[in-house]
């Protein structure tokens, strides 16, 4: 794949033209044999009618039918495997490009990483990596297909001219009349498609949101709402298709009348030369088969439909594709213990300011708890710290380096991540541990598992650390152990749990956090906190309102803030079954 670190970019498929070129480089084998199948099958095409109109002329003539019926059955013949090859060709060249586009969504969408889920909910991205991919993919054969019907239009008409004159001058009075109707269309195509395919999207990621809540959604009795919010889209997305279908029809019937009135003119031209005998039996014939040749011109509205289709996929590729690299450069990671420092950052969304010039210093191999209310951007400065993302203002230093200019597959050796709803990924529990941290032994990954608490109820299962992950009935503080035992794999000087045990009941939160402070003594840990309990067993706690630091100090000390205090009001009264 052509293109910087070999990663698909925008420019390099934003419009027909360039995607036609990447196509093409993507599968230029079956390109050239599309063209070859399109150039011989439209040769053939023009050569039929000549054929067939030199087979009546020997046959009224009585002499040479035998080589004239050869040459017209080598042509036929011809036709039938041009047929062929093009159809194997059309088919294996799309589904390379199609591959090739989607991997390089894939891989755009994840090198943006969290900013890319921000902007794209995952079923619209869903929409785009299925539809839109495959849209685009048959560019070269729509292409083709067009410049087929050019080219034989174009042959059909030199060759009206060739047989006589007149014949081609009552043709191209309905060439102007064409021209406006298929461009029109072009236009109106385009843009209706573009909106269904928009309106698909959006229904598709509703239909993802809805299904990731189910349980909610049954337990809070919303199901009828739910199912009308996700159907909303529904009636604006049956209106641009019909708007589409009615489109096509009043082009098509447009084009079905048009064509008739300028066949009969022709043969009735071509009729009034045989009577004059400028024009043989057999030319007639030929004229008959060449006329339709040069009206298939108007004949393409369902391959233009096809085009359209490829200019409406190819802009919601470009929305994605365009997508920066998430935060990342090419420092080296320097030596240290794991100390951070927030430089001025400022991060937005949309019109929101998250966090607002925040200046914070988290001393290396300390716990340091950050808690603050919903919205105080706990879990934005979390993201912060590993580079995750990258501020809008302001840097992030780890050991003195910016966090935002260190190379990224050094970074992720150094820090490491548990969320409160992790991502089981791998085949198996041993390879959703081991996930990320490379070739590492069964050891390793048996003590990370003892240190998250994890060990146990693993060994519990079928077939212990090989169990199939899809075989595996966990709970969600089962699902959050895992991700903990994954992030405390390896030597990370940095591990970063935000609201890693959430789903924990209390007893078991404190065994994970004694085993943790006890074993993982030295490193910097930072604890997206909303219990007293786990603030309480931090070195030191960092308290974030309105996106800035309000205090720093040991949990005892903030304590005594009725402000901070009532932080913890509605979580630590909560009553949690054990996990």
């Amino acid at each position: 794949m052509s293109s910087d670190n070999g990663v698909l970019r925008s420019r390099e498929v934003d419009t027909p033209a360039r995607l036609l070129l990447f196509s093409v480089r993507r599968a230029p084998g079956w390109t050239a044999a599309l063209v070859l199948s399109s150039v011989a099958g439209t040769a053939t095409v023009l050569l039929l009618p000549a054929a067939l109109a030199a087979a009546v002329d020997a046959a009224l003539a009585g002499s040479g039918l035998a080589p004239a019926l050869v040459w017209l059955g080598v042509l036929l013949g011809t036709a039938l495997l041009t047929e062929m090859l093009d159809t194997w060709a059309s088919t294996a060249g799309a589904t390379a490009v199609e591959l090739s586009l989607r991997r390089g969504l894939v891989q755009r969408v994840l090198r943006a990483g969290v900013p890319s889920q921000r902007r794209f909910p995952a079923g619209d991205l869903s929409s785009r990596l299925v539809s839109g991919t495959s849209e685009a993919s048959g560019l070269v054969a729509t292409v083709l297909s067009i410049a087929d019907a050019v080219v034989a239009a174009v042959g059909g008409l030199v060759a009206l001219v060739l047989i006589d004159w007149t014949l081609a001058l009552s043709f191209v009075v309905s060439v102007p009349v064409a021209a406006v109707i298929i461009r029109r269309f072009m236009s109106e195509a385009t843009e209706l498609l573009t909106r269904y395919q928009e309106l698909q999207g959006s229904l598709s990621a509703r239909l993802v949101e809805a299904m990731s809540g189910a349980r909610t959604i049954r337990a809070s009795g919303t199901l009828d709402r739910e199912v009308e919010r996700v159907l909303e889209p529904l009636p604006e997305l049956s209106a641009a298709g019909l708007a589409t279908w009615d489109a096509q029809r009043r082009t098509v019937w447009k084009v079905m009348l048009l064509a008739p009135l300028v066949e009969v003119t022709v043969l009735a031209v071509a009729g009034v030369g045989v009577a004059d005998g400028r024009i043989t039996a057999g030319s007639w014939i030929a004229v008959a088969g060449y006329v339709g040749i040069a009206l298939g011109l108007l004949n393409v509205v369902d391959t233009l439909m096809g085009f359209a289709h490829v200019r409406a996929g190819t802009a919601r590729l470009a929305e994605v594709l365009v997508l920066p690299d998430g935060p990342g450069g090419t420092l080296p990671l320097p030596d240290g213990p794991g100390a951070l420092a927030f430089r001025g950052v400022t991060v937005r969304a949309d019109e929101d300011v998250v966090l607002d010039g925040l200046d914070l210093d988290i001393p290396a191999g300390l716990a340091v708890a950050i808690v603050g209310r919903s919205g105080a951007g706990k879990s934005t400065l979390a993201a912060l710290a590993g580079g995750l993302i990258a501020p809008d203002q302001g840097q992030v230093l780890l050991d003195g380096a910016p966090v935002a200019d260190l190379r990224p597959d050094q970074l992720r050796r150094a820090v490491a991540y548990a969320f409160e709803r992790p991502a089981l990924l791998g085949e198996t529990v041993h390879d959703t541990i081991a996930y990320g941290s490379g070739d590492i032994s069964r050891e390793l990954v048996e003590l990370a598992a003892v240190l998250a608490s994890a060990d146990g109820f693993i060994r519990r299962l079928p077939q212990g650390y090989d169990t199939p992950l899809d075989q595996a009935p966990l709970s969600g503080g089962e699902v959050q152990r895992l991700g903990l035992a994954r992030a405390v794999t390896g030597e990370r000087r940095v591990l970063i749990l935000d609201d890693a045990t959430s789903s924990l009941d209390t007893a078991t939160e404190a065994e994970v956090s004694a085993t943790l402070a006890g074993l993982l003594a030295g490193r910097t840990r930072i604890l997206v906190a909303h219990r007293a309990g786990t603030a309480a067993r931090a070195d030191l706690v960092v308290w974030i309102e309105q996106g800035r630091v309000r205090a720093v100090g040991p949990h005892d000390r903030l304590n005594q803030d009725p402000d901070y205090r009532a932080l913890f009001a509605t979580t630590d009264d909560l009553t949690r079954e054990p996990a």
